[in-house]
């Protein structure tokens, strides 16, 4: 794998490079200017300038800024396509430089399948106003009105007059222009508008197309950096110590046990958080592994019965989700039907462990390097742990080898700026697969109780709905602070700013218009308020799949009730068009056969099925459609295919997003089958790739996605919605192959032989 040795670019580096054009910066700003010479470091640019979001060089680059970072789904290259289009340049020039809190504006990171769906608009809108401001300059060197100008590939030309034209570099040619642009909302919302209109989306050439990703040539060539190859001059290595049980605090530390392993630098104690500094990695393993550190003894926090301690603790948090119509209808309803789902903590399962280097320097500048998802949000919460100045705290984005959440990222570079703190060098901190597994931070586990009021002939008068789950934002609100890291928890800081997160029925979620409709949602206390092994965070589509499984599970119930086809049963229940037309969509490529479920003939040893469920996410529509196998003697499920219609509106890369699809319903459908985090009183307990699986290429089905392109609407979110509906179409397919449901995932061997029974 490639070893990159990386040195800090500031941002005056980073607009002196190639000496193009600096629009609306002014080296006289001295509210910048200061703050870059004396700390070579800074706050975001402020993103009321253009310069702030793009650069045109003498060489042709466009360079341009974002605060978005690609985990993987080819974001990258999609932003790059925005800015290709609206300044009429080919994609290869366009270069990003992505999630930098020195050099990029603060969009809020990545999260909430955004980075397209809103993190694309303030580039638009930037290139739209720098291609208007480069027409108006071209317009007065060739002596011509600006509507008589055209532009291809950056080449402005007089329309007849093939001879008067002029590069887009040299109209940048090194002079600084004024353009401000005006600012509206923050984070994820942040957008930016200037005079330049942005094209209409009829006129696309470049967005639309499938143009090959940027990120992928050099990871199939062995030459991305990943956070793990980053190399930085005079760097140490560290490991952390954790705590022998939950919530032990440290007695002592015996350094002396382990000076005689070779690089040992020193053992670093602040309250409860114990970590080693080695002259090498190996070192640093032995050390960790050696050190003599005295625990108290600790209770036993975790219960031994999960979804038992749920239904039994008092809420921290009760919330009415939904209230619509008339909620007494089950009084007088002639059926009443009930059901149960239970979903279980859930690991993020990276491919690789979270790794970081920092380098906090004595005169407290500091630079990290971390595949973390929001690099300015950790920004701030770096700056209070170590009780620095924010300006002076910079955190620069390299990918890591997975992410979709709050994975552990943030936390490793915490253990490594406390480290490089206290030894006054760079050092850097790899996590361990158990370290990464056991003390990453794990998607909620969650109750659903739904309850459905049917009439006479069967229809649904009414439904009610009743949530238990530990809150999605437990240890990730926004703006991150310091006690949201298990560093910062093991010195002492407390998490005072953790918000609630309820899985509910109802707003965006659900297409279906049912008349009465009741949601309560309950956020149940965490099992341990400090620096736990289960503390609770955001995991790719936070609540989402949980939700949908419960929801569209039962509306399969509901289904087989009525004995109707569960298709026809969902279009029964929806007026909304994109619903309908990505249930139609999936039922076509599937050759769906219609019927209710069960199947009725349900011989033999193997058995067989089919199931549906629809999503909705941030204006994303999703119908997957799963075909399943079931051994009548072992339980064990075979996803045999995955058929996926998906509406996210205008599509800006159809072969990105597929791959996103389809990566997304490769792990849904190991979260559904498999994963699920175990523990016992005081630890977990699924450290490793046996004790958590995941699936694998044997388990990977035949995947088919079909894009419904809408180019009048603008794009919503791809990166979560087809994670949604899987667990739901699988746990529906077991339904039809077999008559018995399964309410619980992962829906294992085990439990589908227990239900056959």
């Amino acid at each position: 794998m490639a070893r990159a040795v990386l040195h800090s670019t500031s941002r005056r580096q980073f607009f002196k490079t190639g000496g193009g054009l600096l629009i609306g910066f002014s080296l006289s700003d001295s509210g910048v200017v200061p703050r870059l010479i004396a700390a070579d470091t800074a706050t975001p640019p402020a993103p009321g300038r253009l310069d702030a979001w793009l650069r045109i060089g003498k060489d042709e680059t466009v360079s341009v800024a974002t605060g978005k970072v690609d985990i993987g789904m080819g974001v990258q290259t999609g932003l790059i396509q925005v800015v290709a289009e609206e300044l009429d340049v080919s994609p290869g020039r366009v270069h990003l430089i992505m999630g930098d809190t020195a050099n990029t504006p603060d969009q809020g990171g990545v999260g909430g399948s955004t980075s397209i769906s809103a993190g694309a608009n303030p580039l638009r809108n930037a290139a739209a106003t720098a291609r208007l401001v480069l027409l108006q300059r071209a317009a007065v060197r060739l002596q011509a009105q600006p509507e008589q100008l055209r532009v291809r590939n950056g080449m402005v030309s007089v329309e007849g007059d093939a001879a008067r034209t002029v590069s887009y570099g040299s109209l940048a040619g090194g002079s600084e222009w004024n353009e401000a642009l005006r600012v509206s909302g923050g984070g994820f919302a942040l957008n930016v508008q200037g005079k330049g209109k942005p094209k209409d989306p009829a006129s696309y050439t470049i967005v639309g197309q499938s143009v090959p990703r940027v990120d992928l040539p050099p990871k199939i060539l062995g030459q991305a950096t990943y956070s793990t190859d980053v190399r930085v001059p005079g760097m140490l290595h560290g490991r952390v110590v954790r705590p022998a049980t939950a919530g032990a605090r440290v007695l002592g530390v015996d350094e002396s046990s382990v000076r005689a392993i070779p690089g040992f630098q020193k053992a670093v104690v602040k309250g409860d958080f114990v970590g080693v500094v080695a002259d090498n990695e190996w070192a640093a393993i032995r050390a960790a592994r050696e050190l003599k550190v005295s625990w108290s003894d600790a209770a036993e926090p975790f219960p031994a019965d999960l979804f038992g301690h749920m239904r039994s603790a008092k809420p921290k948090t009760t919330r009415e989700l939904t209230r619509q119509g008339d909620t007494a209808a089950f009084a007088r309803a002639a059926r009443k039907v009930e059901a149960s789902y239970e979903w279980p903590f859930q690991a993020h399962a990276t491919m690789g462990p979270g790794c970081a280097v920092a380098d906090v320097r004595s005169d407290g500048i500091t630079t990290i390097w971390t595949g973390a998802q929001k690099p300015h949000a950790l920004q701030k919460g770096l700056a209070q742990m170590l009780q620095l100045d924010e300006n002076r705290v910079r955190v620069i984005w390299v990918e890591a080898a997975g992410s979709y959440g709050r994975a552990g990222d943030e936390d490793v570079a915490a253990d490594a700026a406390l480290l490089s703190q206290a030894v006054g060098k760079p050092v850097r901190v790899q996590w361990s697969r158990a370290d990464m597994t056991a003390w990453g931070g794990k998607g909620p586990a969650v109750i659903v109780d739904l309850a459905a009021a049917l009439d006479r002939d069967g229809a649904v008068e009414a439904v009610e709905l009743i949530s238990r789950a530990f809150s999605g934002t437990e240890i990730i609100p926004q703006p991150n602070t310091a006690g949201n890291l298990l560093t910062a928890q093991l010195i002492g800081m407390p998490n005072t700013t953790a918000g609630d997160e309820h899985v509910q029925w109802g707003g965006s979620t659900y297409a279906y218009n049912f008349k009465n409709v009741h949601a309560v949602g309950h956020i149940i206390p965490p099992l341990y308020a400090s620096s736990s092994p289960l503390r609770t965070t955001h995991l790719r589509d936070p609540n989402g799949p949980a939700g949908t499984f419960a929801g569209e599970s039962f509306l399969d119930e509901l289904a087989a009730a009525a004995g109707v086809d569960p298709i026809e049963f969902r279009l029964r229940y929806t007026e909304d068009a994109r619903a309908k037309a990505v249930l139609s969509a999936a039922a076509e490529r599937a050759k769906w056969e219609h019927r209710a479920s069960p199947r009725g003939n349900r011989d033999g040893s193997t058995l067989t099925g089919r199931g549906v469920a629809l999503a909705l996410r941030g204006g994303t529509y999703v119908a997957t459609i799963a075909e399943v196998e079931v051994s009548r003697a072992s339980g064990a499920v075979r996803v045999k295919r995955l058929v996926c219609a998906h509406d996210c509106g205008l599509i800006v890369n159809p072969e990105a997003l597929r791959g996103t699809i389809q990566a997304n319903l490769v792990q849904s459908l190991g979260r559904t089958l498999k994963e699920e985090v175990t523990f016992d009183r005081n630890h977990v307990t699924s450290v490793d790739w046996n004790s958590y699986p995941v699936a694998r290429w044997h388990d990977v089905p035949q995947v088919e996605v079909v894009l419904v392109n809408r180019r009048d609407i603008p794009p919503s979110g791809a990166g979560e919605p087809s994670s949604r509906p899987t667990a739901a179409a699988i746990g529906n397919a077991v339904f039809d192959a077999t008559g018995v449901r399964i309410r619980r995932v992962p829906i294992t061997a085990a439990r589908v032989k227990a239900a056959l029974a």
